[in-house]
């Protein structure tokens, strides 16, 4: 009878986790940036392009998917037509990079949890208005002091900054009809 018992006793949490739908999937670690890993909506190497990077780990997708800007990296997760279901986002800690030519390899900072600064006057490695992640606030106000711009939040970041033509948002547009045309200005690299 006590066999029975802690049989029974061991049997019914089995049971009962096996009626559970939804199933808590692991978060996936960063994985190390290489020259295989290509821009998903330009399909360039990440690598040949300054400036920082982002890859998104999707449940309903077999690998990372990469990109050449942490804006493209925003606006995936914005667009109706890209998978809901993600795992994990990750973009360049620049605070922790060697400079904007070398973004790093794998200082990677969980996009939710990164601070970013909007607005700046520094062009992504795409020549597109670029959202500049850090995991520190004091390195993002010196980016600021240096760059212009703002200090947001991922939840913050404005979703017509993300989605809206490459060269005409904020204070980075109101710069750049300052300089000249496009072909005749100079970019900013911090």
């Amino acid at each position: 009878m006590k066999r029975r018992m802690l049989l029974l006793a061991l049997l019914v949490p089995l049971a009962l986790a096996g009626c559970n739908d939804k199933q808590v999937a692991k978060v996936p670690p960063p994985h190390r940036m290489t020259a295989e890993d290509i821009g998903h909506y330009c399909g360039m190497n990440v690598l040949e392009h300054p400036g920082p990077k982002g890859h998104i780990f999707a449940a309903s997708l077999i690998a990372p998917v990469w990109f050449s800007s942490v804006r493209d990296t925003i606006a995936f997760t914005m667009l109706p037509d890209e998978p809901k279901d993600i795992l994990a986002i990750y973009v360049s800690d620049m605070g922790k990079a060697s400079g904007w030519d070398k973004p790093g390899a794998d200082n990677w900072i969980e996009a939710r949890k990164a601070l970013f600064v909007i607005e700046s006057r520094v062009r992504s490695g795409m020549g597109g208005d670029e959202a500049v992640p850090f995991s520190d606030r004091a390195a993002a106000e010196k980016f600021v002091g240096e760059n212009g711009g703002r200090i947001v939040g991922f939840d913050e970041v404005p979703q017509d900054y993300v989605l809206a033509s490459a060269n005409a948002t904020g204070a980075a547009a109101a710069d750049e009809a300052a300089e000249g045309p496009p072909g005749e200005r100079p970019r900013r690299t911090p």
